[in-house]
C-alpha cells in the first residue's frame, strides 16, 4: 500500500461515513442526468449543460484519436487524497495497463490526465480544492477549461500539492500538449462559449 492510498484510507476511516457509504446513499436519491461529486466532504449535485457537454465531447473524441476508449473516461468516480474527495472528472486518462482497485475504482496513482469544464456553482471547486487534491495525487497534467472566460488553464508539474507551471490559452488556440506524455495538441476553435 502506498502513502497516497493510507491517507486517502485514514481520512476514510476517520470520518462516521466513508465515500463509499455516501456514494451508495447519493446513487439512489440522485435525479437522472446530474453528476454528483464530494469535494472535502461537501456533496454537489450538477445537471449537463449543453456547453459543458459539447466541450466534454470535443476533448474526449480528441483523446480518443490516440487513446483507445477503455484508458479514457467520463464522470467516473475516482478518489483523491483529502478529506472525502470522490471526484468524478469530466474527462479522465488512465495510464497504460492500470487496474482498478478492489472496490471496483481506478486508482488516483494511475491518472495522467485529468480535464474539467467550468460550471458556475462548481468553479471554486475546481480551481481550488480538486486543482489541490490533483497536485497531491501527482495527476501530472491538469485541463481547466473555462466557458466563461473563454480560456484554458493547463497545470504541469505537480509538486507538494500545487502545479509549478500553468499555461493560459485563449478559445481558438492550440493547448500544447505535446510537452507532456499526453503528446498532442488539443484543438479549442470548436468550444463554445457561456
Amino acid at each position: 500500500m502506498t502513502v497516497l492510498e493510507d491517507r486517502i484510507e485514514m481520512a476514510e476511516a476517520d470520518d462516521e461515513l466513508t465515500l463509499d457509504e455516501l456514494f451508495e446513499s447519493l446513487e439512489r436519491t440522485t435525479p437522472e442526468g446530474y453528476k454528483v461529486e464530494i469535494v472535502g466532504g461537501a456533496i454537489f449535485m450538477s445537471p449537463q449543460r449543453d456547453t459543458h457537454w459539447e466541450i466534454i465531447a470535443d476533448i474526449y473524441e480528441q483523446l480518443r484519436t490516440r487513446y483507445p476508449r477503455k484508458r479514457v473516461k467520463s464522470d467516473v468516480r475516482v478518489d483523491y487524497p483529502g478529506h472525502l474527495n470522490g471526484f468524478a472528472s469530466d474527462v479522465t486518462l488512465v495510464a497504460e495497463g492500470a487496474e482498478k482497485n478492489e472496490r471496483g475504482l481506478w486508482r488516483c496513482q494511475d491518472i495522467e490526465f485529468v480535464a474539467e469544464v467550468i460550471s458556475k456553482g462548481t468553479a471554486h471547486n475546481d480551481y481550488g480544492p480538486k486543482k489541490t487534491a490533483y497536485a497531491l495525487a501527482e495527476v501530472p497534467v491538469y485541463l481547466i477549461a473555462d466557458p466563461y472566460q473563454g480560456k484554458c488553464h493547463l497545470y504541469t508539474q505537480p509538486k507538494d500539492g500545487d502545479y509549478l507551471t500553468e499555461t493560459t490559452v485563449a478559445f481558438g488556440g492550440g493547448v500544447d500538449l505535446t510537452i507532456t506524455d499526453i503528446g498532442l495538441t488539443l484543438k479549442t476553435d470548436e468550444f463554445p462559449r457561456d
